[in-house]
């Protein structure tokens, strides 16, 4: 078997079917890689850079493509290596590493399908018989009122945790993010004070603080401490991402300060940069995205960074189909996986290629079984969802403002 080509498609279609969510986001944009070989079998894979910055994605695919064009796909530690080194001046961390992620991760899924194993097999087998699976739940829909049908709603579904944004969102009101200490402390407080007493005490409750990916609102370490022994007595299973990613000695300090476990790295690629936050014991929960981190390989070496310094992993997966499977086989494949992030009700760049391979009881996630990572991408589904040029989400700016 020898790989023929190597493709990129680029898809936009509904974010979610989840209505609270869709008062926030309606549609999403996604980028899927296939690996093509002369014997019928292709690899899918998908790059987390593809709901931010789609139309980057085709052309650093096409730069990586002539290494793997006549070999085998075999190995492909090997071969990352080679697409790692050729990219030495730009793809270290950022955009190039987490497009080539999506590269690997075809690679994976085409092994898979050859040898008739699912990747969680290939990556160092089975560890976990099952993973609870919590409901990634996006803004703080408000009044509370309405966030206590958006909790009611995510448990009707069988989950059995959910995570929510802090500050809040209301179509009418638009977002409300409160920074200074005592008025960031008070909400969040009330806030899982709240989600506590609706949900009952067994009930996982994460909070998202998302200041690795904000401008000029992100939380010092005086605001994100506030925040942290506000939230104490509610038992929160993590509070993500309180500070920006440039602060790693912050995150560090932060652990230290609080009993909160204190998790993040979604925006982290490569060892590279992971090895900065690990030496600071920056995260008590390392968020790693197998879509996003630099590779299912990278994934796992990042998992077992985290392990040695006694720290948990929960994975992150806010991308399509692709992202999900990826991170659900490296979760399973990795001794210190706490927990999964699954998209809740699925919308059709989610379900449409899942094609079963997905499946939760009880509120834990089951070892899939099929070859490979188990998505599908047929023509059918290239026609359903084409492209819209300009659907990426990003951080709104005066100039760049997304529009839904």
């Amino acid at each position: 078997m020898k790989i023929t080509n190597v493709t990129t498609t680029l898809l936009t279609g509904p974010s979610t079917n989840d209505r609270f969510l869709r008062e926030a986001r309606r549609r999403r944009s996604a980028a899927f890689l296939e690996i093509h070989t002369d014997s019928g079998l292709t690899g899918i894979g998908e790059t987390y850079a593809g709901y931010f910055c789609p139309e980057a994605v085709p052309a650093i695919v096409d730069f990586f493509a002539p290494i793997l064009i006549g070999s085998d796909g075999d190995d492909i530690e090997e071969l990352w290596r080679r697409m790692y080194h050729c990219g030495n001046f730009w793809c270290r961390v950022g955009l190039g590493v987490s497009v080539l992620n999506g590269i690997e991760a075809a690679l994976w899924d085409l092994k898979g399908k050859v040898h008739r194993k699912p990747v969680y097999e290939l990556l160092g087998g089975l560890k976990h018989d099952r993973l609870p699976g919590y409901a990634t739940g996006g803004p703080s829909n408000y009044p509370l009122e309405r966030l206590a049908e958006k909790a009611d709603y995510y448990l009707s579904l069988g989950f059995r945790g959910f995570k929510v944004a802090t500050g809040s969102y209301s179509p009418a009101e638009g977002w409300y993010s409160p920074i200074e200490p005592a008025e960031a402390a008070d909400f969040e407080g009330a806030k899982i004070a709240f989600l506590r007493r609706h949900c009952g005490p067994d009930v996982r409750l994460m909070l998202d603080g998302h200041m690795g990916n904000s401008t000029g609102t992100a939380w010092k370490l005086e605001t994100a401490e506030a925040v942290c022994r506000a939230v104490e007595p509610y038992n929160l299973f993590f509070l993500e991402e309180p500070l920006h990613y440039t602060d790693p000695w912050s995150y560090g300090e932060l652990c230290r300060r609080t009993a909160v476990p204190v998790a993040g790295g979604e925006c982290l690629t490569a060892q590279y940069e992971w090895r900065v936050f690990s030496e600071q014991d920056a995260f008590d929960i390392g968020q790693p995205d197998a879509s996003y981190t630099g590779g299912l390989g990278e994934f796992m070496r990042v998992a077992a960074m985290l392990e040695a310094r006694g720290r948990a992993v929960a994975t992150h997966a806010w991308g399509a189909a692709g992202s999900l499977m990826q991170n659900v086989h490296c979760g399973f494949a990795a001794a210190n996986t706490c927990i999964l992030e699954i998209p809740p009700d699925f919308a059709g760049l989610h379900g449409d290629l899942l094609d079963g391979a997905f499946a939760m009881r009880d509120g834990y996630v089951v070892p899939p079984d099929r070859p490979g990572l188990g998505i599908v991408l047929t023509d059918e589904i290239k026609a359903r969802y084409p492209f819209e040029p300009g659907s990426g989400e990003f951080n709104s700016v005066p100039g760049k403002m997304l529009r839904d």
